[in-house]
């Protein structure tokens, strides 16, 4: 196949970027449908969280059987959900392990987060990772952890002990310098303590719309700058980027990276667009860069593989990003604020996903139970 016959995601990958899917159902599994996804539009792995298995397991019947069986058994609906994903993960992990291979462990990697109301407990959430490793047992899981202050702990201690860690629901520069030291650490702890750092992978997940969206809204209640709408999101990414490029670089990298380590990839998720305004494929089109991951909503992927136009531009831009944070801190856009409230409100709606997942297969397992 010629370059110019290459589909967009497929020419986008080309350029450095990993195409990963933000979705997993036991019917797109099994379906054949994450399959096509792979032959046809590039993507290498898929990430999941609450809400993606609420919606899942609650529509249609396809985990109709085995909730049945797990009720008769005796499991509660929090036990059952933990079968349920604990298994979907684990076919997925296997439908991406000759990826995983093939890219010498780069790619081809399935998250699955820990319990999201365990945000905010730093020891809980370090033992839900390791067990979520113990149970699905997969070389190319990677454990999802929320990024909050109790977060980073948890993900420098789950690094030491060899544990591949995807950092989820970041949202500042500030946080993301955090979550990159805590992976650093982690790794030169590993391998003070005889690891091998070759063994594990992590990657630092920027969320993106929900940025615009938040700074958008408080744009509105101030009245005009309308020039600011839709900008925050990508010179955040941007300048996140360069932090990634410095903070693995360096003599203190190097010596890790002499050991085997690998640098903590960027992630960018939360990557459809939420304004009906802005083009249908923005946090795609200008987040392309050498070393990255976007991992996309089914729709998103969709949509760029249909009018996609893959270019390099993260590394282009960086004064005009730094620019664009002067500008709404003049307007009166406090940055700290939309990210602290992001932050606390991403964490607040996967708890109440998760509540609300729980709360619907308990009902779903009454409605199978006979009579």
């Amino acid at each position: 196949m010629t370059a110019n016959t290459k589909s967009p995601l497929q020419r986008l990958s080309a350029l450095g970027q990993s195409v990963w899917v933000d979705y997993l159902s036991r019917e797109l599994i099994h379906g054949g449908e994450l399959q096509y996804l792979i032959d046809e539009c590039a993507v290498v792995g898929a990430t999941s969280n609450p809400t993606i298995f609420q919606k899942a397991m609650t529509g249609g019947g396809a985990y109709d059987e085995q909730l049945h069986e797990l009720a008769a058994r005796g499991k509660s609906a929090e036990a059952s959900f933990w079968v349920l994903a604990e298994q979907d993960v684990s076919d997925a992990c296997d439908v991406f392990r000759p990826i995983w291979e093939r890219t010498s462990g780069r790619d081809g990697f399935v998250s699955l987060e820990v319990d999201p109301r365990l945000a905010y407990d730093t020891l809980g959430t370090f033992r839900e990772a390791m067990r979520l490793h113990d149970a699905v047992e997969r070389r190319n899981l990677f454990v999802k952890i929320p990024a909050t202050k109790p977060g980073l702990g948890a993900i420098e201690d789950a690094i030491a002990k060899g544990r591949s860690i995807n950092v989820t629901l970041i949202f500042s520069l500030r946080r993301y310098a955090q979550v990159a030291e805590s992976y650093t650490r982690g790794i030169e702890r590993l391998i003070a303590e005889g690891g091998d750092p070759r063994a594990v992978a992590s990657v630092a997940s920027f969320f993106v719309s929900r940025i615009d969206t938040e700074a958008d809204r408080r744009l509105e209640e101030i009245g005009g700058h309308d020039e600011l709408k839709g900008k925050l999101a990508v010179a955040n990414a941007k300048l996140a980027y360069e932090h990634y490029q410095q903070a693995f670089a360096g003599p203190r990298w190097e010596f890790l990276a002499a050991k085997g380590a690998a640098p903590q990839r960027v992630l960018w998720a939360s990557t459809s667009t939420k304004n009906p305004a802005y083009p249908d494929t923005k946090y795609v089109q200008e987040l392309i860069g050498a070393d990255t991951i976007n991992t996309m909503p089914e729709e998103t992927i969709k949509a760029y593989q249909d009018h996609g136009d893959p270019h390099p531009r993260l590394h282009e831009g960086l004064d005009e990003a730094r620019r664009t944070f002067e500008q709404l801190r003049a307007a009166g856009v406090d940055y700290e604020g939309v990210t602290d409230t992001l932050e606390r409100e991403g964490v607040e709606k996967f708890s109440g996903s998760f509540n609300d997942l729980l709360a619907a297969l308990a009902a779903k397992q009454e409605s199978l139970a006979p009579a």
